[in-house]
């Protein structure tokens, strides 16, 4: 590929959990249909890479298993973070970090961790947006700012540690008026992510992504396309055909294929996995962390009830968790049940 060609393309790295939506983000940017990724599963196993366009630019987007996770081992961490880097060589220009509005962050804090452990910590304060997902589980009139201020805390301290930038391509309700105009929401949503990612990139002053560990997957990468070419130089013709020219030309096309079988040779990157995820060690939870799985427990199932509910269920409870026993249950539903009561029939004076 030439040099210009590599710089007019936009190169994105999907990351995020399983089930948080990377398979979708993808098929979204590039529109793409499922059955195109070659996986019928959320739960990638291998590294990928398409390429596409969208909103007018050539776009390559690479996603792969969620290697971040604890549960991944050593040996297929160090393979997986090797062929993403050499697939997104010499650099993104953006992580998306795909994070589903109706989850616990702690996964995802874990992810950003071991990118700034990882590639440095501009990775995540300059290079990473969070992708959010599965705003559908929002209530129908609520805004993802409002939601985020309010109930989401956990998902705001995300958005800040990537400098506030964040995105959705999630369209929601898209209205008559925009139909009737001829804009797809959708469309509209991809084009937005790419203009933030371009102006992100205005701003850094650079072309791309950079640090120690790409340009070592960059130099690995062109020594073995250049290898490659010369291997198919080497080959010899048949007898009765004449012999090559000295010097054969190589068409773009024939370089970014070779390219792209070179990024796909690579192996193990100097990536030391032991340090940037240590296993956790096995204890027993102390209990603040077990009343804080109650909680998220809780506003997990609050997210699900109307917004006019919600505050008062949430008094109520906050009332029954934090006296506790059999009293705290009865008190906490009484209170819940008289908020929520108060707050009906003010709604219902107002209507009057």
């Amino acid at each position: 590929m030439s040099a210009s060609a590599s710089q007019s393309e936009l190169r994105l790295v999907v990351l995020g959990r399983t089930g948080a939506g990377r398979r979708s983000a993808v098929s979204t940017i590039l529109g793409l249909q499922d059955s195109q990724q070659g996986t019928e599963t959320e739960d990638l196993q291998e590294c990928s890479k398409h390429r596409g366009k969208a909103a007018g630019r050539k776009v390559a987007v690479v996603s792969g298993p969620a290697w971040f996770g604890s549960g991944c081992e050593p040996v297929e961490r160090r393979r997986h973070v090797s062929s993403m880097v050499a697939l997104s060589s010499p650099g993104p220009h953006a992580f998306l970090l795909c994070v589903p509005v109706n989850q616990p962050a702690d996964e995802e804090a874990q992810a950003l961790d071991v990118l700034q452990e990882l590639f440095g910590p501009s990775a995540v304060s300059s290079s990473t947006f969070i992708l959010f997902t599965h705003t559908e589980e929002l209530e129908e009139d609520e805004q993802l700012d409002d939601y985020l201020t309010t109930w989401r805390k956990d998902l705001g301290e995300l958005v800040k540690r990537c400098g506030d930038r964040y995105h959705t391509l999630e369209a929601r309700g898209g209205g008559e008026e925009e139909e009737e105009k001829g804009e797809e929401p959708v469309m509209k949503a991809v084009e937005g992510l790419l203009e933030k990612v371009e102006h992100a990139l205005a701003e850094s002053g650079t072309q791309h992504f950079s640090c120690p560990l790409y340009q070592e997957a960059e130099e690995r990468v062109r020594e073995r396309q250049e290898e490659m070419v010369r291997e198919r130089r080497r080959m010899e013709p048949p007898e009765e055909s004449p012999p090559p020219p000295a010097e054969e030309n190589v068409t773009e096309e024939e370089m970014e294929a070779v390219r792209e079988e070179a990024e796909k040779s690579i192996g193990d990157l100097n990536v030391d996995v032991e340090s940037i995820l240590p296993a956790p060690a096995i204890v027993p939870p102390p209990p603040s962390s077990f009343l804080w799985g109650l909680w998220e427990r809780l506003t997990g199932w609050l997210r699900w009830l109307p917004t006019l509910v919600r505050r008062e269920a949430l008094l109520g409870a906050l009332v029954g968790l934090f006296v506790g026993g059999p009293v705290g249950g009865t008190l906490g539903a009484t209170v819940g049940s008289v908020a929520t009561e108060v707050s009906r029939r003010k709604t219902t004076e107002k209507t009057k």
